[in-house]
């Protein structure tokens, strides 16, 4: 199952230039259930500098964006069963700094109340805000 931003399947060569990563939702056909989280399109790591220099080595390359399918490990389990033909995957958002790719992602949470909401699979917002602690309330 490929990503779909505004109906149109996206490709290495489609996402728009400058872009750092994006907002997606992902939604389980057979119950309706989403997840709404955040993917980078690149990774950077810091390598230790080569020999006889003081400068550490920075590496950039393509992150596994195009196979991803969430952080969520329900998602993930089932994936891994065989099931990811159940999920349709949507890019919402594209975002062009890290900042604001974690914003976006925690604003489209909010759209979509996610902790209160049944149908969601978050349980929760930035490690911080957890479902369990709202709803009791």
């Amino acid at each position: 199952m490929s990503w779909k931003f505004n109906g149109n399947i996206v490709t290495e060569e489609t996402t728009p230039e400058g872009a750092v990563g994006f907002v997606y939702k992902i939604v389980d056909t057979r119950t309706n259930r989403f997840y709404i989280g955040k993917k980078s399109l690149s990774q950077t790591r810091r390598l230790k500098p080569l020999k006889g220099k003081t400068r550490r080595r920075v590496v950039k390359k393509a992150s596994d964006w195009e196979k991803y399918y969430s952080s969520n490990e329900w998602i993930k389990a089932e994936v891994k069963a065989g099931n990811a033909e159940y999920f349709e995957r949507e890019i919402i958002q594209f975002c062009f700094s890290k900042k604001s790719l974690s914003y976006y992602e925690i604003k489209w949470q909010f759209h979509y109340d996610v902790l209160a909401n049944e149908q969601a699979i978050n349980e929760n917002l930035m490690g911080k805000f957890f479902r369990r602690d709202i709803i009791n309330q």
